[in-house]
């Protein structure tokens, strides 16, 4: 149960934590789903290319961060809704991966890529889960210590305010696109090297929006973002046990969203009691 927990908690926070990274610069990252998806596609098709599991992770990474970064310069430069954005990059991955699936593979839905590298288990884990560990330090000094995080952070606090004091305010928050983006596409390699080892059109099933919830949930803060992915793989865990019990699976599957909406609720009762003592 515990590895099952670590397994299915790696992918949410290296995306939770990319997303993190972007709402600290002002932008919510609404487009993890579609760029963990185009990471998970890359990653499989590299990796059977090469046979290179490191290689695999490296073009995921990449993929994810030429989305994040187109993405962040829609948003910067024309000044178009984060939230739309998001939204559309993420429906037209999916029906670009749909059409590559079909018209180049000739598969529906599931692609088996030969020669495959699957991530190599490192104390029990794998290489992904150590990383993602060692993000959460990283990120919480690099907020706090450096002159990037600084202003990654003032541009998120005050945009006019940061580019009036001559920051390079769009650049920095496209710089933070791409990092979200690197993060998603290796959290979808991830599922497909170090889970399932085969890549399908629906594998991500939501987890972009979970990552989203949980730094919204931790305040965009890289421990309790982390901690509140640790919540929900571990609801995403007892529902596969759940389903081996007679339990219907068209509920249990639920247990995981039915979570997020709860942690969102209470995230949303908080903000207002806080809003409210300051008020008064």
């Amino acid at each position: 149960m515990i590895e099952a927990v670590f397994l299915l908690w790696t992918p949410l926070t290296l995306a939770a934590l990319g997303g993190l990274l972007h709402r600290v610069g002002g932008v919510v990252n609404i487009g993890l789903e579609g760029q963990m998806l185009a990471g998970a596609l890359v990653g499989a098709l590299v990796s059977g290319a090469t046979q290179n599991w490191a290689l695999g992770v490296s073009a995921a990474g990449a993929a994810g961060g030429v989305l994040g970064l187109l993405m962040s310069l829609v948003i910067t430069r024309l000044n178009a809704n984060e939230i739309i954005v998001g939204l559309g990059f993420t429906i037209v991955v999916s029906g670009l991966v749909g059409y590559l699936l079909r018209s180049v593979f000739d598969v529906t839905g599931t692609l088996r890529v030969t020669g495959l590298d699957p991530l190599p288990r490192w104390l029990g884990t794998d290489p992904l889960f150590w990383l993602a560990v060692m993000l959460i330090p990283a990120i919480w000094w690099a907020l706090g210590n450096t002159v990037a995080g600084l202003r990654l952070r003032a541009t998120g606090d005050g945009f006019d305010a940061a580019g009036g004091l001559g920051l390079p305010v769009n650049r920095i928050r496209d710089t933070a696109g791409v990092l979200a983006g690197l993060l998603a596409g290796v959290a979808g390699a991830h599922l497909v090297l170090g889970q399932v080892g085969l890549f399908n059109e629906n594998m991500v099933a939501g987890r972009g929006f979970i990552a989203l919830a949980a730094f919204y949930f931790g305040r965009a803060r890289p421990l309790p973002t982390a901690l509140a992915c640790l919540l929900f793989a571990v609801f995403d865990a007892a529902q596969a046990r759940l389903q081996t019990t007679g339990v219907p699976a068209q509920l249990v599957q639920t247990l995981p969203y039915v979570v997020v909406i709860a942690v969102l609720t209470v995230s949303a009762v908080r903000d207002s009691r806080g809003k409210a003592q300051r008020a008064g």
